[in-house]
């Protein structure tokens, strides 16, 4: 079975809704996966703007979750750890943990959550930047699988 990640906000390729960004709660989204191999020692999920006229802009940054997790529930707090394991890192925001989607040049985005199985646990501290942890999982990547949604700002619609 391939890794497969999901959410029950919008399905992929979808708008974002507006609770998960800047103009709304902007709390993260729920988010689902299944078909996580068995040799899998760890998960990471990095979610990004990959239109950004700063270049890649990181939104969420999480690594070391446990295997036999298999969900992120809405609203996740900004804490540097998660209840059921694993890390957050820093966002391009300079946060930990979820900051929402929030194009400033008036066009639509694409965001991309990638989630990545790993055949090892990172040896990151919690505020790991995007840059670090994708050079930490290099080489060690066993399965890869990415969700894309949508977003413009309300007053640019």
């Amino acid at each position: 079975m391939a890794l497969e990640i999901r959410s029950t906000a919008f399905e992929d390729g979808e708008m974002i809704p507006s609770q998960y960004t800047c103009d709304g709660d902007d709390v993260s989204p729920p988010l689902t996966w299944l078909g996580v191999s068995e040799e899998a020692k760890s998960l990471a999920l990095i979610f990004e703007d990959i239109d950004s006229v700063e270049g890649v802009w990181s939104h969420w940054v999480v690594f070391d979750v446990p295997p036999d997790v298999n969900m992120l529930p809405e609203a996740v707090s900004p804490s540097k750890t998660l209840s059921k394991g694993g890390a957050q890192g820093r966002n391009d925001f300079g946060n930990f943990g979820y900051g929402g989607p929030c194009p400033s040049d008036g066009k639509t985005h694409r965001y991309v959550i990638r989630l990545y199985t790993l055949d090892t646990e990172l040896s990151l501290e919690p505020g790991a930047t995007r840059e670090e942890v994708l050079d930490c999982i290099e080489g060690h990547i066993l399965q890869q699988s990415e969700l894309m949604g949508r977003y413009r700002r309300l007053a640019d619609r």
